[in-house]
C-alpha cells in the first residue's frame, strides 16, 4: 500500500457489541486495532434497531438496555485507545503476497493490516420501504423506518404499519403519548410476542386505538404536506386514515454487500468459520458474531463474546506464531492490570 496507509495489527469491520468486545480481548493480549463501521455511531444493529429495548441474557446484568450495553462496552475498551472510523464502508479488501491485508474505506482511509476481523452482524441493513408513489420525499421525516426520537412523536396522529415485534412494541410505547394511533397489518395474524398482541387488542377493544387488516395504498398529501394515507383491505375497499406521521416496520433486508465479493467461503449468506479459531477460508481473516456460520452456531450476543475471546488468541498466534501463549487472568495478572490501567 502507499505511504499514507495506517499500519496496524488488526482491522475490525463492525462496531457492534461483538466488534467492540473484540477490541477488548485483543487489548488484553497487547494487540491494537482500528474499527470501521458504516453507521455513524458505535453499537451496530443493537443500537440502530432497538436502542431502548431491554436485554436479559448478558451475564451479571439482570437487565440492560441495548444502548446501555454499547456504552458499557465503549467504557470497557477505553484503555486500549482503539480508533473508530465511523460512517465509512470498507470498499477495498485484498490479501497481499506477504500475507498482510490492504483495506480501504469509502472515507479514504487506507490500512496495512496484519489480520482482519469481520464483525459486521448480518451485513448492512436496509429497511423494506413502503413503496408508495411520492413516499421518497417524506422518508426520514413524516415517514420513518425506525424511531429515532420518541419524544418528537408525542401528541401527534400516528399510523404504524407492520405486524412484528417492532411494530407492536412501538404501538404500545407510543399509544399513551399520541393524539391518535392506528395500526395496520396485512393479515390478522401477527409475528410479535403473543403478550404484546393481546395488550394491543385490549387497547382496540377499549377504543383507545384502531387496527386494520390492510395494505398501504396511497399517500394523502396537501400542499406538499403529508396528511394521511389510504389503505386497501382484502376486498378492495379503500379507507383514508389521517396521520401526521407514518411509522413503517416491514422489516429489514440484511445484505452482505462488498463482503460477498471478497472470496470468502459462504454458507447461507454467512461466513464459514472453524469453531476453534473463528478463522474464515482466508488465513488471517476472522469472523465473529452473527455474520459467521459453524456447526451449532447460535446468534446470541453472548456467543459472539465467546467467539471474540477465542479469535483473539488465534489472531495473536497468526500475527506472532513464534510467541508462546499463556492464559492470564485479569484478576491476578500484573501485565493485564498494566494494559487495563489498573492502579497498583
Amino acid at each position: 500500500m502507499n505511504e499514507s496507509a495506517i499500519t496496524t495489527e488488526v482491522v475490525i469491520i463492525g462496531a457492534g457489541p461483538c466488534g467492540l468486545f473484540q477490541v477488548f480481548e485483543l487489548g488484553l493480549l497487547g494487540i491494537s486495532a482500528h474499527v470501521v463501521d458504516s453507521l455513524r455511531h458505535p453499537g451496530g444493529q443493537c443500537a440502530e434497531l432497538y436502542p431502548d429495548k431491554p436485554i436479559y441474557d448478558i451475564p451479571a446484568l439482570p437487565v440492560c438496555g441495548a444502548q446501555e450495553l454499547v456504552d458499557r462496552l465503549l467504557q470497557q475498551i477505553k484503555p486500549f485507545k482503539a480508533q473508530l472510523h465511523l460512517g465509512q464502508e470498507v470498499t477495498e479488501f485484498a490479501r497481499r503476497e506477504d500475507g498482510r491485508f490492504a483495506v480501504a474505506t469509502s472515507g479514504g482511509v487506507r490500512f496495512d493490516a496484519g489480520a482482519v476481523v469481520i464483525a459486521a452482524g448480518l451485513g448492512s441493513f436496509q429497511p423494506r420501504r413502503i413503496g408508495l408513489e411520492g413516499a421518497e420525499a417524506f422518508e426520514g421525516a413524516a415517514i420513518q423506518y425506525r424511531v429515532r426520537n420518541a419524544a418528537e412523536l408525542a401528541g401527534r396522529h400516528l399510523v404504524i404499519f407492520g405486524g412484528g415485534d417492532s411494530a407492536l412494541d412501538w404501538t404500545l410505547e407510543l399509544l399513551p403519548k399520541s393524539a391518535s394511533l392506528t395500526l395496520v397489518h396485512r393479515r390478522s395474524e401477527f409475528r410479535a410476542a403473543p403478550a404484546s398482541v393481546a395488550r394491543m387488542r385490549e387497547q382496540v377493544s377499549a377504543g383507545r386505538m384502531r387496527c386494520f387488516e390492510a395494505l398501504p395504498h396511497s399517500l394523502i398529501v396537501t400542499d406538499g404536506v403529508l396528511r394521511g394515507v389510504n389503505i386497501r383491505a382484502a376486498d378492495g375497499g379503500v379507507t383514508p386514515l389521517s396521520a401526521e406521521q407514518l411509522l413503517v416496520f416491514f422489516g429489514l433486508h440484511p445484505k452482505l454487500g462488498p463482503i460477498a465479493e471478497w472470496g470468502l467461503a459462504l454458507e447461507k449468506k454467512a461466513l464459514k468459520v472453524d469453531a476453534e479459531k473463528f478463522q474464515t477460508s482466508i488465513p488471517g481473516v476472522f469472523a465473529v458474531g452473527d455474520i459467521n456460520a459453524y456447526p451449532g452456531k447460535k446468534k446470541l450476543i453472548l456467543s459472539g463474546f465467546h467467539e471474540a475471546a477465542l479469535a483473539a488468541f488465534a489472531i495473536q498466534h497468526h500475527l506472532y506464531p513464534q510467541k508462546k501463549q499463556f492464559l492470564q487472568y485479569t484478576t491476578t495478572s500484573p501485565v493485564m492490570h498494566q494494559r487495563l490501567g489498573v492502579p497498583d
